[in-house]
């Protein structure tokens, strides 16, 4: 009788506990949430942060408010929340390079694979080379006759070794067996002010940072990627003769490993009620960019094969 009461006890103390946790996580968020972005100011992810920001907080009922913190490739900015509590009020606004690929490259204060989980692929974009507006490079085929001709004569500025710029690099490289000489800045905006101050040649971007450039004529794209042309009077890279996963940045917001699944299931509701809101399509429209939502265990399938892919990658580029 005793064990029995006993057990009937612990039974009603544990069904308690659960539901004030229960309750509790149903009352996310209580306070703002910080995504936090490991890159610099003036590229893409910020753009698209601001755009993120400026909406979600309707669904969510609190503030997202987005925090740059750049440095080391990515990695202060993803170690710190890594480190922080896993509740769901620190976030990550990262990419698939960073997430997947560096751990091939790099020893890291982190392990990608089991501190982090994903929420939602917001989008993806398609990289395009670009130069000058007034550049001696007509097309990309010049571009490459050049780099070809005198290896190293061409300086390709980008936003770090194994970024989101270097990468489709050294695959354009190895596919057009032509060399450039890689300048490493500290981000994509700073690669851009690199190519329009005269420091660079060429350099690589995304849609969202190119719409103005473009248009006022400062540069001239040359190649996009993927298998569809981007730009009516621009060659895609598999017109080209370069095929496969090259030059594609996956944005994707990750949490700390051990967020609570309520928290998880509130969060990717809001992100799949972000892709609906007209707002939000209006102004990823004017950076042309896409919207294509991956939810969180989707986008995780998708993770662990790049990761097999990148080691693949790292290795043919290395050896």
């Amino acid at each position: 009788m005793i064990w029995t009461t006993l057990k009937r006890s612990l039974a009603a103390g544990v069904v308690a506990a659960l539901g004030m946790a229960t309750a509790a996580y149903a009352e996310y968020p209580e306070k703002p949430i910080t995504l936090v972005i490991p890159l610099c100011a003036g590229g893409s992810h910020v753009l698209i942060s601001l755009v993120i920001t400026s909406i979600i907080h309707q669904k969510l009922k609190k503030d997202m408010i987005y925090l740059l913190s750049p440095r080391a490739g990515g990695q202060k900015g993803t170690q710190e929340v890594a480190n922080s509590a896993a509740d769901g009020y620190t976030l990550l606004f990262s990419h698939n390079y960073i997430d997947m690929l560096q751990q091939h490259v790099e020893n890291l204060p982190y392990d990608p694979n089991t501190d982090f989980v994903p929420v939602a692929r917001v989008n993806y974009a398609p990289i395009a080379v670009v130069v000058r507006g007034d550049s001696e490079y007509k097309s990309f085929e010049d571009l490459i006759a050049a780099a070809q001709a005198e290896p190293g004569s061409v300086d390709m500025a980008h936003s770090g070794n194994w970024g989101a710029l270097f990468v489709p690099a050294a695959q354009i490289m190895k596919a057009t067996e032509s060399i450039f000489n890689l300048v490493p800045v500290q981000g994509g905006g700073p690669a851009m002010q690199a190519l329009l101050s005269g420091d660079a040649d060429v350099t690589m971007g995304f849609p969202s940072t190119l719409s103005s450039l473009v248009d006022s004529g400062q540069v001239r794209v040359l190649a996009t990627a993927g298998d569809e042309r981007i730009y009516d009077d621009v060659p895609s890279f598999a017109e080209l003769g370069i095929g496969g996963d090259v030059g594609f940045m996956h944005r994707v917001v990750l949490a700390p490993a051990g967020v609570p699944d309520a928290v998880k299931a509130k969060l990717g509701d809001a992100f799949t009620q972000l892709m609906g809101d007209k707002t939000f399509k209006k102004m990823m429209g004017r950076l042309n960019e896409t919207i294509d939502l991956i939810d969180g265990p989707g986008y995780q399938k998708m993770r662990e094969q790049q990761n097999v892919d990148y080691k693949a990658l790292v290795e043919s580029l290395t050896q």
